[in-house]
C-alpha cells in the first residue's frame, strides 16, 4: 500500500510538472472554440508552412548580397627550382585578383534587385495565403448553411410523411400518397449526410489553411453568408499597377536589367597584381618578384552570356505586359461576376426561398386538408431544394470571385464598396 501511494504521488508530480511545461510547447486545441475570418487569417499568417518557407527567401536573398559585395581571395604560391639541396631556388609569391569594369558594383546591384522582388513575392505569397483562407472560411460557411437547409428540408419531408401516413389510416388518400412520402424523405436524409460529409471536409481545409493539422474550432463565426459587397470598379482598376503581381514583374525587370549590366562588365579582364620573394641556395641571395598578368579577350569576351541576359531582360517585359493585360481581365470579370451574383443573393433571400418555403407550407396544409395532391407537396418541396442549392451556388461564385480579387490585391478593405 505504502508502495502504491510513493507511486501515485510521483505520478502527480509527473502531472503537475508536464501542465507546466504545456505553454512552452505548442497551442492546444479547445473544444467548443469557434473560429472568424480573421482569426483564420492570423492564424495563417503566424502557422502557414507555406509562407514561413516563402520567409526563407528574404534570408537567401540577404545570403546572395552579402556574397556579391566580397572581393576575391588573395593567392598564397611556393615553387621551387633544382630540387638539390645546395643549388635549388624557393620562390614565394602572393598574387591578388583586381576587379576592373564594375564587376563588384553590378553584382551587388543584381542582389539588392533580387532582394526587392523577394520580399515583394513574400507579399504577393501572403495575399494568396490571404485569398486561400477565405475561400476555405465561406466554403465551411456554406457546408455549415447547407447542413442546417438539409436539415430543415428533412424535418419538412417528416411532416409530409406524418400528414400522408394520417390521411392514409383515415381513408382519404392512396397509399401510394405515403410511398411518395417516403421517396422524398429518403432523399433528404440522403442530402443531410452528404451535407454532413462535406462540412467535416470543408473543416478539415480550412484547418488546414490557417496551419493545423486539426482545427481547434467546432462551430464559425460570420454576420453574413455572403462574402459582401464587391469594391468600386474605378478604385480596384485604378491601383493594379500596386499590386504586388505588378510590382513583382517589374522588380523582376530591373534584376534582369542588372543582371544584364553583371554580364557586361564580365567583359573586361581581371587584373592579377602579385609579389613575392625569390631565394637562390646557390648564390645566397634574396630577391624580390613582383608581377601583372590579364587574360588576353581575344576569344571569350563574354558575348554568349551577353545576349543570354539581354534576351531574358527583354522576356521580363514582355511577361509584365503579359501580366498586366491577364490581371485587368481576370479583376474586371471577377468584379463583374461579384456583383451579378451579390444581386442573386439578395433576391433569393429577400424574395425566392421565402417564397418557396411558404409555398411548401401551404401545399402540405393544403393536402392535409384535402385540397391538393401529395405531388403538389412533392414539387413544392423539390422547388426548395433546388432554390436552396442554387442560392448556395450564388454564394460560391461570389466568393470565387472575391477571392480572385483578394488574390491580387490583397486586404479589400481600403476600397470603397460598389454602389
Amino acid at each position: 500500500m505504502l508502495g502504491f501511494r510513493s507511486f501515485s504521488r510521483a505520478a502527480i508530480r509527473v502531472g503537475a510538472f508536464c501542465l507546466l511545461l504545456m505553454p512552452l510547447g505548442a497551442p492546444l486545441a479547445v473544444a467548443g472554440q469557434s473560429m472568424s475570418l480573421s482569426k483564420a487569417i492570423d492564424s495563417a499568417f503566424a502557422m502557414n508552412p507555406d509562407l514561413a518557407a516563402a520567409r526563407q527567401e528574404i534570408g537567401i536573398a540577404e545570403g546572395d548580397r552579402i556574397q556579391a559585395g566580397l572581393i576575391p581571395n588573395p593567392v598564397v604560391s611556393w615553387e621551387t627550382e633544382d630540387t638539390r639541396r645546395n643549388t635549388s631556388t624557393t620562390t614565394v609569391m602572393l598574387s591578388q585578383a583586381l576587379e576592373l569594369g564594375g564587376k563588384r558594383g553590378a553584382r551587388v546591384e543584381a542582389a539588392i534587385r533580387g532582394q526587392d522582388a523577394a520580399r515583394i513575392e513574400l507579399e504577393r505569397r501572403g495575399n494568396e495565403l490571404r485569398a486561400e483562407v477565405t475561400q476555405a472560411f465561406y466554403a465551411a460557411v456554406r457546408a455549415q448553411t447547407g447542413l442546417d437547409l438539409a436539415k430543415e428540408s428533412l424535418s419538412l419531408a417528416e411532416r409530409g410523411l406524418e400528414v400522408a401516413q394520417g390521411r392514409v389510416r383515415a381513408g382519404k388518400s392512396s397509399p401510394v400518397e405515403e410511398t411518395r412520402a417516403k421517396v422524398q424523405l429518403s432523399e433528404t436524409e440522403l442530402l443531410v449526410r452528404r451535407a454532413e460529409t462535406l462540412k467535416a471536409s470543408s473543416y478539415r481545409d480550412l484547418a488546414r489553411a490557417t496551419g493545423s493539422l486539426n482545427g481547434s474550432f467546432d462551430a464559425l463565426e460570420y454576420s453574413d453568408l455572403s462574402p459582401g459587397k464587391s469594391p468600386s470598379v474605378s478604385q480596384v482598376m485604378g491601383a493594379i499597377n500596386d499590386s504586388a503581381d505588378l510590382r513583382l514583374a517589374q522588380a523582376q525587370i530591373e534584376q534582369r536589367d542588372a543582371a544584364l549590366e553583371s554580364e557586361r562588365a564580365q567583359r573586361v579582364p581581371d587584373l592579377t597584381v602579385s609579389v613575392g620573394s625569390q631565394y637562390s641556395r646557390e648564390d645566397h641571395q634574396r630577391i624580390n618578384v613582383v608581377g601583372f598578368s590579364m587574360p588576353l579577350p581575344l576569344f571569350n569576351r563574354n558575348q554568349g552570356n551577353v545576349l543570354s541576359a539581354s534576351r531574358r531582360a527583354d522576356q521580363a517585359r514582355d511577361l509584365r505586359n503579359a501580366a498586366e493585360l491577364r490581371l485587368r481581365t481576370q479583376t474586371q470579370t471577377a468584379l463583374d461576376q461579384w456583383a451579378t451574383a451579390s444581386r442573386d443573393i439578395e433576391a433569393f433571400n429577400e424574395v425566392i426561398l421565402p417564397s418557396a418555403k411558404s409555398a411548401v407550407d401551404a401545399a402540405t396544409r393544403g393536402f392535409e386538408m384535402g385540397k391538393f395532391g401529395f405531388l403538389e407537396v412533392l414539387d413544392a418541396q423539390r422547388t426548395l431544394i433546388l432554390a436552396r442549392s442554387q442560392f448556395l451556388e450564388s454564394l460560391a461564385i461570389a466568393t470565387e470571385a472575391r477571392v480572385t480579387v483578394e488574390r491580387t490585391y490583397g486586404d479589400l478593405s481600403r476600397f470603397s464598396l460598389r454602389p
